[in-house]
């Protein structure tokens, strides 16, 4: 009777301690979003369009029924971008995956890597109709205009990377490990393209990913982190000798999307995807940006710890995806993108005309324990105010519209490696959109006349006048004309607080870093 009593009163506080965690999560996510009343939800100011392109008819962004009807959006949407080359099929499920990777060895001849694998089993489809195979390709870039195949990567993490593909310019390593929509055993293959981009050589296949969904480089190369994401872990991999990897450390309990470092490897800015939070009537809760001091890791010291400087979140976050680190004006920011369906947030909103569209943001994060959100990135399509309206387009309420993410650019050939310095001639046009042709016959994944897109948002990533990207679904090579002046562009400099919750600690200072070797020019 008593053994009874006393579990009643256990299960009794259990409940209650269960309650208070799921209202102390609910109120974060309101006081973000009541924090930042005064951040504008509507799109950016226009790019100016020069002639000959296609820019919409209606909202940026939008492709509206009329234009389905008539025949207008089979023409494709483009405002200054002009497709220099191409490579892949053109098939209803393409030939390309998630990311895109460049890199020029010391030779100074420039490759580009993309992994062809979308989801399990959909790229087999291009080894009937001319495609480019399975795994990981290996393009020479010698002439853009016509990219031309050397090779392609057949280990296990490179038949299937998800959104872990990776090369390090610093040594010239690809790395990618293991993953799918949810988790995958990690592993882990690293290749050496330093000497040969077109002819990688394999380093190691081992399972010291631990678990794999996306990834994470330090600038020096020496360590390769892994998300889990639905495996709920982070790990670090030392690769200081790429034939013998070794785990560091794992962090469990973490739901984790992309990984990016500051230049010293010591801060990491972590899109996080949420905490479970059933309770809240939610899938997974809290979608933001964590800030980690991963000094430990990068200095090799024994026992390292992993620990959490700040977390923030905002108003309309959906999937957080990645947060880009640059600096501007000697301060630092990241560029954080969220696919754009919240798959995990609350039940009764998912897919409908309330459900919240992340888009991108400019985060401060000069000061690691108190990052601050100073602008919003997004199109007139993104305005909850004409949510409901758009939802009436063809292809507006299928759940496969998350799989059209921001796609940041990539550097200029020229430039330097410093992974994101904004060039004032792209910031005037700050958000880029483009809207592919259709393909024939359509598919589950790009359905017919209405799906077969990219939409980049940019943040003038990347320098110089070859600047451009690189973009999915059959691997078509973008140079970005030089932009014209618009009404304006996202703000660095107006500050709006979301909420952020910090703590004490704050990465150990860094001892005096030894010269980088610059990357090889083409």
């Amino acid at each position: 009777m008593v053994h009874d009593k006393r579990a009643r009163h256990a299960v009794r506080r259990l409940l209650v301690a269960g309650t208070i965690a799921a209202l102390v999560v609910t109120g974060a996510v309101l006081t973000a979003g009541s924090s930042q009343a005064d951040l504008s939800l509507a799109g950016v100011p226009r790019a100016t369009c020069g002639s000959g392109d296609l820019p919409e008819t209606a909202e940026q962004g939008r492709v509206p029924k009329a234009d389905h009807d008539s025949g207008r959006a089979l023409q494709g949407y483009r405002c200054n971008t002009e497709q220099v080359g191409h490579h892949g099929s053109r098939t209803a499920f393409g030939s390309g995956g998630y990311k895109v990777q460049r890199y020029t060895d010391v030779t100074g001849r420039t490759c580009a890597y993309y992994d062809s694998a979308l989801m399990v089993g959909l790229n087999l489809q291009g080894l009937l109709n001319g495609g480019a195979g399975l795994g990981v390709v290996v393009l020479d870039m010698t002439d853009p205009a016509h990219p031309v195949q050397t090779a392609n990567l057949l280990t296990p993490a490179m038949l299937q990377p998800h959104e872990s593909l990776l090369v390090n310019n610093e040594r010239g390593l690809l790395a990618a490990v293991m993953g799918t929509l949810g988790t995958a055993p990690g592993i882990l293959d690293v290749y050496d393209v330093s000497q040969d981009c077109r002819k990688p050589r394999l380093m190691s296949t081992t399972l010291n990913g631990v678990l794999g969904h996306e990834s994470g480089f330090s600038p020096d190369g020496k360590t390769f982190w892994t998300a889990g994401a639905a495996g709920f872990t982070l790990t670090a991999v030392d690769l200081t000798n790429p034939r013998t990897p070794r785990v560091l450390r794992t962090k469990t309990g973490v739901v984790y999307h992309g990984l990016r470092l500051s230049d010293d490897g010591r801060t990491m800015y972590v899109a996080n995807i949420g905490s479970p939070s059933i309770l809240n009537g939610s899938a997974i809760d809290g979608a933001g940006l964590d800030v980690l001091d991963v000094s430990d890791i990068q200095d090799r010291r024994p026992n390292p710890q992993i620990r959490t400087l700040s977390r923030l979140t905002w108003e309309e976050s959906s999937i957080p995806q990645v947060a880009e680190p640059f600096t501007r004006d000697g301060r630092q920011y990241v560029f954080e993108v969220d696919e754009f369906s919240d798959l995990f947030g609350d039940i009764t909103r998912i897919n409908s005309a309330k459900s919240p569209v992340g888009a991108a943001r400019i985060i401060d994060v000069t000061d690691p324990r108190a990052p601050y959100v100073v602008s919003n990135v997004r199109l007139e399509v993104h305005d909850p105010q004409v949510r409901a309206a758009v939802m009436g387009d063809p292809g507006a309420q299928e759940i496969v519209r998350s799989l059209h993410r921001p796609l940041l650019l990539a550097a200029d050939p020229r430039g330097p490696a410093d992974r994101g310095v904004l060039d004032d001639r792209l910031r005037a046009a700050a958000v880029r959109h483009l809207r592919r042709r259709a393909p024939a016959g359509g598919g589950l994944l790009q359905p017919a006349r209405a799906r077969w897109r990219l939409r980049a948002l940019a943040a003038g990533v990347g320098r110089g006048p070859q600047a451009g990207l690189v973009h999915r679904h059959g691997r078509g090579l973008l140079r970005r004309r030089p932009a014209r002046a618009g009404r304006g562009a996202p703000s660095l400099s107006r500050p709006v607080r979301g909420t952020t919750s910090r703590a004490p600690h704050a990465p150990r200072p860094s001892p005096a870093p030894a010269p980088r070797r610059p990357p090889a020019r083409a």
